[in-house]
């Protein structure tokens, strides 16, 4: 049977030579039929406080705060709605900031695909650098004395709104909510610490678990050192349309939509498959490697001991080049080292939480990746190259049987199967 899974931009066709498959989708949920008119109402009859407008005056400052290139928040759209909302405040008070986290800055042709050429000609629109402490501002201190700085902008803003999109998030549970200020705004020191291993080995920093999660406990507490005055969040099907609206205190709206997403992502699996086909979700979110790891997560979720992982992701733009998950991949030689190494005692390194993650996959199941990376820089982040998905089916089914069950997810990260028992 044909399949198309969402690759890059177009897509990809694969031949699934089985009649034993499972396809492991979302409930797709229509996007509304005015979006526009659906903000208005979002935001003008919020969750849990008063109209957007009513809480922002002419004479604040004012910081907006969007998802880099590497989610596909329809910022685009949400700003010119949102700024026409608040037009009674000046564009010279008003500063866009885009909430990388440790993630590289976008470049200018990138911010102006994100936020549209007109709101990038007269607002003004900053790249949050987590290394450059010098763009920055004390926000607050952790319990245990740690110092946590935000972009400068955020800070010194006397109105601070966030806007996000609501998913299923393999370590927070689900994004959204304050996660588009903490790490998105944060200090590269902060962020570091907030993913130390012991975190991200917690079997409750998982997929679509928010209470007694201790990433997303963090995320709201620090998150929260600031006073955010309004929450935008979003839900978005296969086609990128807004499916709906959570909009208003921050901790109240996302509740509401993570309720929301885990109607429609969550999907009972009676057993695990010897067989998965996964993707990343198509264009933006599937990138680089380090991306990529949440289709893997996700498949890994339902995945037999031993079983094969198949994840097509683009990959263009490589590993990326932002931090040491390639240098932790490539200088190991097996996934257990990586752990071994991540695990000791006193070891924080930027970018260790997604190579450790790799490794509790690889562990679990063995990964081929189809992709642009070269074949040996795959071999080397302890994956399998693939270049047909369909013939690494055949071989995999002549090793297993000719009825082993294979379970395909077209859209990835954006369906999160678990096991009914």
């Amino acid at each position: 049977m044909k399949i198309h899974l969402q690759y890059g931009v177009d897509g990809l066709e694969i031949e699934v030579p089985s009649s034993n498959v499972t396809l492991l989708e979302p409930r797709f949920q229509p996007g509304l039929a005015d979006e526009a008119a659906g903000f208005r109402e979002a935001v003008r009859h919020p969750i849990g406080t008063r109209p957007l407008r009513e809480l922002i005056g002419a004479d604040d400052r004012v910081a907006i705060v969007i998802a880099d290139i590497t989610r596909p928040l329809p910022s685009d759209r949400l700003l010119p709605w949102l700024l026409e909302e608040i037009s009674h405040v000046d564009p010279a008070r008003v500063t866009i900031v885009n909430g990388t986290g440790s993630h590289r800055v976008n470049t200018p042709a990138e911010l102006e695909k994100m936020v549209g050429a007109g709101v990038l000609a007269n607002y003004r629109v900053v790249n949050h650098n987590s290394h450059d402490r010098e763009t920055m501002a004390l926000a607050g201190r952790t319990t245990e004395g740690r110092e946590i700085w935000f972009n400068r902008d955020y800070v010194e803003a006397d109105k601070r709104i966030v806007l996000g999109f609501i998913e299923p998030h393999f370590m927070a549970g689900f994004s959204g909510g304050y996660k588009g200020i903490f790490p998105a705004v944060a200090d590269i020191d902060s962020i570091i610490h907030y993913h130390r291993a012991e975190v991200i080995g917690d079997p409750r920093s998982t997929w679509a678990v928010l209470e007694g999660n201790p990433t997303q406990e963090q995320i709201r507490r620090y998150g929260s050192l600031l006073p955010v005055d309004f929450c935008i969040n979003v839900t978005l099907n296969r086609k990128r349309e807004i499916t709906a609206f959570f909009c208003g205190e921050v901790i109240e709206a996302h509740e509401k939509g993570c309720a929301f997403s885990k109607s429609t992502a969550m999907v009972p699996c009676p057993k695990p498959f010897p067989i998965i086909v996964t993707t990343n979700s198509g264009y933006p979110l599937d990138q680089n490697l380090y991306q990529a790891v949440k289709g893997m997560s996700a498949a890994a979720q339902v995945i037999a001991p031993g079983g094969l992982i198949l994840a097509a992701s683009r990959c263009n733009d490589g590993f990326p080049d932002h931090g040491n998950f390639k240098k932790l991949l490539f200088e190991h030689a097996t996934p257990q080292s990586i752990l071994d190494t991540v695990l000791a005692p006193g070891f924080l390194l930027f970018d260790q939480w997604e190579a450790q993650l790799l490794a509790m996959i690889r562990l679990k199941a063995r990964v081929g990746l189809y992709s642009e990376i070269a074949a040996d820089e795959v071999r080397r982040a302890h994956l399998d190259p693939v270049t047909d998905i369909s013939a690494a089916l055949v071989a995999e089914l002549e090793r297993l049987g000719a009825e082993a069950p294979i379970a395909v997810m077209p859209e990835g990260p954006l369906t999160i199967p678990y096991l009914a028992s």
